[in-house]
């Protein structure tokens, strides 16, 4: 059976300047990369700052939370009045479990310990896709929360690169789910 297609994409992050460089706003900043791609604008309505893109003559929107990342859910009921389903929704988000650089596309499964994506399932169920986007962990369990709020280790140059890479699977999962 063939997959439902991708009505929107939600990127995790936390707003504001303080946070806009680090780990924990990979989701941020690729749905950044996808808005100046594909045209899209960014406008505030309700909790979220929302982008709608054509991909491959697809209409997607672009979703970033102004809630902080531990209510992400918050900006779910943007998307269900308009009659999308779990299914149908794209969550990027920073993923330790991955080295940096690397990505894993998947559907359903729990949060595994990540804020966000807890608020979302608690929301609109655990059927969603997930682009996780490595972000490596640290050696010691107790620095995560550090961790994940500092900036990345890696140059600009780099991460830009890995940003670019994470928004061009996206357009490809999108495109052969239509």
């Amino acid at each position: 059976m063939k997959e439902p297609r991708i009505r929107a994409i939600i990127g995790l992050g936390n707003p504001g300047p303080a946070y806009a460089r680090t780990r924990h706003n990979f989701g941020f900043l690729v749905v950044d990369e996808l808005a100046r791609l594909h045209g899209g604008s960014w406008r505030i309505k309700g909790e979220a700052e929302i982008a709608e893109i054509m991909i491959e003559n697809q209409p997607v929107i672009l979703i970033k939370p102004q809630t902080f990342m531990n209510a992400s859910g918050r900006v779910l009921p943007l998307l269900t009045k308009q009659g999308i389903k779990s299914e149908e929704i794209l969550v990027v988000h920073d993923e330790l479990e991955l080295p940096f650089g690397r990505f894993a596309i998947k559907q359903g499964g729990s949060a595994r310990g990540h804020n966000g994506l807890k608020s979302i399932i608690g929301t609109i169920g655990d059927q969603f896709h997930r682009l996780r986007c490595g972000i490596g962990r640290p050696e010691n369990r107790e620095d995560v929360p550090d961790y994940v709020l500092a900036s990345f280790a890696e140059s600009w140059d780099v991460v830009q690169k890995s940003i670019a890479a994470a928004a061009d699977m996206i357009g490809s999962f999108v495109s052969t789910n239509k």
